[in-house]
């Protein structure tokens, strides 16, 4: 939680994301990933004017357990003064202990964002999903979090002003809106009307853009002019190399890389991440190729 005007922006954590979006796929399943089809609605975490702080936290609370259909799952909400935004003690269960920072006492609006991440790790942690290290395994629960539905509320509290800013959770703004931009194009919501925050929406739009790039690179057919151009001349200069087993292409910043087998003798393939799950994908260089990913079962038109 950042209250200091310092919130890191832009995408230093992205290789960290796409590697989260393609564990939950890998933990999950593509059916259950599937099953996350509505994210949770805005209403259903919105504390009524009169409503008790206690009382309001835990029926917030009881709403993310929903979500994440964990009905044998209970959690306890106390508040008290901290650094963090919110700890969540992931003991063995069904009970669970989650603490908010003594702010969410006057900042009602945002403790669904606060549950949202908490409970996110007590489902990760049922489903014995983590990442190594502490700074990861917190990207990982934003990501999945965002992905799953809930984590959208985690990119709406983020505000700024003339003297001092909020944001909670791990992933800078663009990194959530990349996220959610990836949940949007799967599952065809569109989140734009849920945010009450303008730098949010902005945040959103930049991470939307990126999402969509995803889409645009080569040996995808959607590719530009320009990516389309450098790759043929790359796959040109691959095909020159035979007895080559590995050939990366030339600019760290591009995905692709060229691959042959059997000392040669084997048609060249092009290895790319799926622009859906991030799992590599490999197909022989032949011209147009319908490839379909094994893991989030997405239909892709490749020109190679």
């Amino acid at each position: 939680m950042t209250g200091d005007g310092l919130v890191e922006r832009g995408f230093p954590h992205l290789e960290t994301v796409r590697a989260a979006v393609t564990a939950v796929y890998r933990r999950l399943s593509y059916d259950t990933v599937r099953a996350f089809p509505v994210s949770v609605a805005p209403v259903d975490v919105a504390f009524r004017d009169t409503e008790d702080l206690h009382l309001g936290a835990q029926r917030v609370a009881r709403e993310m357990v929903r979500h994440y259909r964990l009905p044998d799952a209970r959690l306890i909400v106390s508040f008290r003064e901290m650094r963090h935004a919110a700890h969540v003690e992931l003991a063995a269960g069904p009970e669970y202990f989650v603490e908010l920072n003594d702010r969410f006492r006057m900042h009602r609006r945002d403790i669904g964002a606060a549950l949202a991440h908490e409970v996110t790790h007590v489902y990760l942690h049922r489903l014995g999903l983590s990442f190594p290290g502490t700074r990861d395994n917190e990207l990982l629960t934003d990501t999945a979090a965002t992905y799953l539905g809930a984590g959208w509320l985690l990119l709406d509290a983020f505000r700024e002003d003339g003297v001092s800013s909020q944001k909670l959770g791990y992933l800078t703004p663009e990194e959530f809106g990349y996220v959610l931009a990836k949940r949007s194009l799967v599952f065809g919501e569109d989140p734009s009307a849920w945010f009450t925050s303008e730098q949010a929406y902005t945040a959103y739009v930049r991470g939307r853009e990126l999402a969509r790039y995803d889409g645009r690179q080569p040996p995808l057919a959607a590719a530009g002019g320009t990516g389309r151009r450098r790759y043929a001349r790359e796959r040109r200069h691959a095909q020159g190399r035979r007895g080559v087993l590995f050939f990366p292409a030339a600019r760290p910043d591009v995905p692709y890389s060229f691959v042959q087998g059997g000392g040669g003798e084997e048609p060249l393939r092009v290895s790319f991440p799926c622009p859906v799950c991030h799992q590599r994908i490999r197909v022989p260089v032949r011209g147009r190729v319908r490839a379909r990913c094994g893991l989030c079962r997405t239909v892709l038109e490749c020109d190679t």
